[in-house]
C-alpha cells in the first residue's frame, strides 16, 4: 500500500515583532487545521499538525523535507493552509506582476520559490494533493465586491462586533510593505539562493486547490474559513466520489463569486491522480 503523509498548518496570529507590530489575528485557522488533519487521518494519512507559535519557517520546511525523504513514487503527500497571504517583491524575476506570493507563517512569510523548490525534494511519482485556504493577494477588503452581501452569504465570517465585516486572510497593504522593508535583506538573499518557478524542477505531480484567486481575498470564520468549510460540506464526511477537478468545481458552485477557489496543477503530468477521488491513499 502506498505511504500516505498529511501536513496541516493552521495560524490564528503571527509574531508582531516580526511583522512591525500587526499580530495578523484570526480565529477559525486552527479549527481548518485540525478538522482537515481529522479528515487525513480517516482516509489513512501520517498525521503532522503545525498550529500558530509551532507554525515557524523551520518547522514547515522541516516537515516538507522529511516527507521527501521518506516518500516514493506512488506515495502521496497532503498539505493544507489556514492562515494569512501575503506578497514579497520579486527578486529574482519570475513574477509578472513583480511580487512573489507568500504564506504568512508565525516567525516569517514563507515565499512561494522556498515552496517550489521543497516541493522539487520529492521523488518523480510522488502525488501531492495542496489546500490553501488564504488569500495570495497584499491588497486588503477594498477590492471585494460588495462586503454587505459577503456577510449576508457566509455568516459565519462576522467579526462579531456588530460591524457585519467579514475577517480577511490577507496582509494589510502597510504591513506588506513594512515588514519587507525590515526585512529587506533575508528575503531578497532567499529568493537569489532559489531558481525562478519557471525553471525549477518539480518530478511529483502536484494538484494545488486554494481558497481565492490571485485577485480575490478568503475569508476567516467562527468555525472554519468560509474555503474549508464549503470544502468539508462538499467531502460530506467520505460521500463525496469523484475527481479532484470535480472537487473543485462543486467547491466553487457553492462559494460566493466574490471568492472563487482555484485549480491549479504543476509538476509532472499525472491524469490517473487528477481521476481519483481527494485523499486517495
Amino acid at each position: 500500500m502506498p505511504q500516505a503523509i498529511s501536513i496541516h498548518v493552521g495560524l490564528n496570529e503571527v509574531d508582531p515583532k516580526h511583522y512591525q507590530g500587526w499580530n495578523g489575528k484570526l480565529v477559525a485557522c486552527e479549527f481548518d487545521a485540525n478538522d482537515m488533519e481529522k479528515l487525513a487521518r480517516e482516509r489513512g494519512f501520517e498525521t503532522n499538525k503545525l498550529l500558530t507559535k509551532a507554525a515557524t519557517a523551520k518547522a514547515l520546511t522541516s516537515a516538507l523535507e522529511d516527507a521527501a525523504d521518506k516518500l516514493e513514487s506512488g506515495d502521496i503527500l497532503l498539505v493544507t493552509y489556514s492562515g494569512h497571504g501575503g506578497q514579497v517583491p520579486d527578486a529574482n524575476g519570475d513574477e509578472q506582476d513583480r511580487m512573489d506570493e507568500t504564506w504568512v507563517l508565525y516567525d516569517r512569510q514563507l515565499v512561494d520559490d522556498e515552496l517550489y523548490a521543497l516541493l522539487g525534494k520529492l521523488e518523480p511519482g510522488v502525488r501531492v494533493a495542496l489546500f490553501s485556504d488564504s488569500c495570495h493577494s497584499g491588497t486588503v477588503a477594498r477590492d471585494m465586491v460588495d462586503l454587505i452581501g459577503a456577510a449576508r452569504v457566509a455568516e459565519s465570517v462576522s467579526d462579531g462586533n456588530g460591524s457585519g465585516r467579514p475577517r480577511v486572510k490577507g496582509m494589510p497593504d502597510e504591513v506588506v510593505r513594512s515588514t519587507y522593508d525590515a526585512n529587506k535583506e533575508m528575503y531578497d538573499e532567499i529568493q537569489k539562493s532559489l531558481p525562478p518557478q519557471d525553471s525549477a524542477t518539480i518530478g511529483a505531480s502536484v494538484i494545488l486547490t486554494s481558497g481565492c484567486q490571485d485577485n480575490q481575498t478568503s475569508l476567516d470564520g467562527d468555525k472554519n474559513g468560509l474555503f474549508t468549510q464549503t470544502l468539508l460540506k462538499v467531502w460530506d464526511n467520505g460521500a463525496f466520489h469523484s475527481s479532484y477537478r470535480t472537487f473543485h468545481k462543486h467547491i466553487a458552485h457553492d462559494m460566493p463569486p466574490w471568492q472563487s477557489p482555484n485549480l491549479f496543477i504543476v509538476g509532472a503530468p499525472n491524469q490517473a491522480f487528477a481521476r481519483q477521488t481527494p485523499f486517495t491513499v
